[in-house]
C-alpha cells in the first residue's frame, strides 16, 4: 500500500513491474487465475470473515484488471502511484500551451454565436493535430520509461504534463463533439 496515495498497488498484486504498458497477456492471465482462486463459490462453507476477505480480494482483482487493461486509467494510476499526480491537484500548464488553447477556445466561442462549418472544420483539424502530437509524445515517453523504469524517474514530470494537457484537450473535444 502506497502511503502517499492510499491505494493498492495493482502491479504488486499481479506480481508485475510498474510500467505504463505492462504485458496485457500477463495482466489478463493473472486476472483469470485470481478470478478462479477468489471465486466465492469455493468459500461458501468458510467463516464470514474468510468469505469477506475473499470478496475483498475478488473486488481488488476486478479493479486491478479494469485499471491495468485500460491505457488512460493506467496512465493516471501509475502517475498517482508514483506520487507525481494528486487527485484534485491544480496543475499549472505552460503559458505556451495555454495561449494555443486560448485561440481554440476563442474560435469555439465565436462558433457558438456564429456557426461556420468551415471554421469548425479547421478547429477540429487543429485539435486533431494537437491530440496526435500529444499521443506521439506520450508514446515516446512511455517507451523510454518502460525500457528502464528504475532509472526513469526524470521522465515523470514530462509524463505528468502530457497527462494534464491531454485532459485539457479531452474537455475541448467534448465541447466540439457536444
Amino acid at each position: 500500500m502506497n502511503e502517499a496515495t492510499q491505494q493498492p498497488d495493482y502491479f504488486e498484486f499481479y506480481d508485475l513491474p510498474i510500467q505504463f504498458n505492462p504485458d496485457q497477456n500477463a495482466v489478463k492471465a493473472k486476472f483469470y487465475a485470481l478470478s478462479k482462486q477468489f471465486h466465492p463459490d469455493f468459500y461458501a462453507n468458510e467463516s464470514e470473515e474468510k468469505q469477506q476477505e475473499v470478496l475483498d480480494l475478488s473486488t481488488l482483482n476486478n479493479k486491478a484488471y479494469q485499471t491495468l487493461s485500460n491505457a488512460k486509467k493506467r496512465l493516471k494510476y501509475v502517475l498517482e502511484l508514483k506520487g507525481i499526480v494528486a487527485a484534485d491537484e491544480g496543475y499549472q500548464l505552460s503559458q505556451m500551451f495555454l495561449m494555443e488553447m486560448m485561440d481554440i477556445n476563442e474560435a469555439l466561442m465565436d462558433l457558438e454565436f456564429e456557426p461556420d462549418a468551415e471554421k469548425l472544420a479547421q478547429v477540429k483539424r487543429d485539435v486533431e493535430t494537437i491530440e496526435k502530437d500529444l499521443k506521439n509524445e506520450l508514446k515516446d515517453l512511455i517507451n523510454q520509461f518502460d525500457k528502464d523504469p528504475e532509472n526513469s524517474e526524470a521522465l515523470l514530470p514530462s509524463l505528468k504534463d502530457n497527462f494534464y494537457r491531454q485532459k485539457y484537450i479531452d474537455r475541448i473535444r467534448e465541447r466540439i463533439d457536444g
